[in-house]
Formats: structure tokens, C-alpha cells, sequence
């Protein structure tokens, strides 16, 4: 399943030039990725899930910032699932300018326990309706 997230960027995004601050590219993953899992659960939210017990953390990111965004530029954000494991799965992550890839990311979640905050399996269904 590829998703796809749009995003403007506002002033607060970015520094007195214009231009992106390079943290910023990290919300507007989270947001993909945020509702790239509500699209694939229907009627399931984070909170939601966290009410069942699991969370996700991210464990790592690499991320290969090829040109930069500026203020007002709009965003796509392609996100795909790479790889689903027991307890963690890699997301794909491209942020584009229209065609331009601006950045790509590669970010591996864990899933823990909301309760006791120890490593738990990701749900079978989470991973199908991912895929």
C-alpha cells in the first residue's frame, strides 16, 4: 500500500530565508505515517490503539535531505510500508515537491505495551491492512 499525505509549508516551518528547518521534515513524516495507520484502520486511532494497549516508537531514522522545501511550497509525502517484523516494521518515506524528491527517510517503529512500555508483536491485522 503506497500513502499519500499532503502538506503546506507555513512560516513557522521554516527560518527567517525561507527555508525548511531540517527537523520539520521529521513532523511532516510522523503525520504520514499518523494517517497512513487511520486510513488503513478505519475507526482505529492512535488513542485508539493505545486503548488496546500498543504504541509505536520510532527506534531509528535515516534520512538523506536532498534539496530543501521553502515557505509555501507544497508537499507530498509518499509513505510505504518496506518491511513489517514481529515487533518493529520499516517505513519507506519519500517527501516531494511535485516530482522532486526532497527528502528520503527510511524509519523503523518497535511496538511496545502502552501499560508496561515493554517490546509487544505488532498485530497480524495491523501488518495486513499496512501492506
Amino acid at each position: 500500500m503506497e500513502f499519500v499525505f499532503k502538506a503546506r509549508v507555513y512560516y513557522s516551518d521554516t527560518d527567517c530565508g525561507g527555508i525548511v528547518y531540517h527537523s520539520r521534515y521529521l513532523d511532516f513524516a510522523e503525520h504520514a505515517r499518523t494517517e497512513m495507520l487511520r486510513s488503513a484502520l478505519p475507526g482505529m486511532s492512535q488513542s485508539a490503539l493505545r486503548d488496546d494497549g500498543l504504541i509505536f516508537v520510532v527506534k531509528s531514522i535515516k534520512i538523506d535531505y536532498k534539496r530543501p522545501a521553502y515557505l509555501d511550497d507544497e508537499l507530498t509525502v509518499v509513505t510505504r510500508l518496506g518491511k513489517a517484523e514481529r515487533f518493529s516494521a520499516i517505513f519507506i518515506q519519500e517527501i516531494r515537491r511535485g516530482d522532486e524528491v526532497l527528502t528520503a527517510l527510511e524509519v523503523k517503529v518497535a511496538a511496545i505495551s502502552f501499560k508496561d512500555k515493554r517490546i509487544m508483536m505488532i498485530p497480524e491485522e495491523v501488518i495486513r491492512a499496512l501492506s
